[in-house]
């Protein structure tokens, strides 16, 4: 995995660029935290920790995750939320074990996973078939 912390005061966000399917949830949400045109992109003492949890928990693949400095983690929703987009992706929301090949399961709070079969990164979605290209519906729903 390529996970990279961004350190911040309050919060620490994490970004796993293998996951991360671009639904621009954080650049939209708050774009003085999470600027792509900047380095490092992630600046999580830009706004209140709390606002940058609320949009990381918008990031519909779980590339993004935090901690905060008193080590609370994201909580997962008390429902299971699963969504099957227009362009196959399969969303999903809640208290996840994910399991990738033979390998320890790992808990998630939100995942995007591949629905055509063809990624690089399976389970995860990661744009390499036609579930995730662009044209394809991807971003509908995320």
């Amino acid at each position: 995995m390529s996970v990279r912390p961004y350190r911040g005061d309050a919060i620490t966000v994490t970004f796993d660029a293998a996951r991360c399917i671009h639904a621009a949830e954080c650049v939209r949400g708050l774009p003085q935290v999470f600027d792509t045109g900047r380095r490092p992109w992630i600046t999580p003492d830009a706004a209140p920790a709390d606002e940058v949890a609320e949009v990381v928990r918008r990031c519909p693949s779980g590339a993004l995750r935090y901690v905060l400095a008193d080590g609370t983690k994201e909580t997962p929703p008390a429902e299971t939320a699963v969504e099957r987009l227009a362009d196959g992706r399969i969303v999903l929301r809640g208290g996840l074990l994910i399991r990738v090949g033979d390998g320890p399961p790992t808990h998630e709070t939100r995942a995007t996973l591949c629905g055509c079969g063809r990624s690089g990164d399976e389970p995860y979605c990661d744009h390499g078939g036609p579930c995730g290209s662009p044209g394809s519906g991807a971003g509908a729903g995320a």
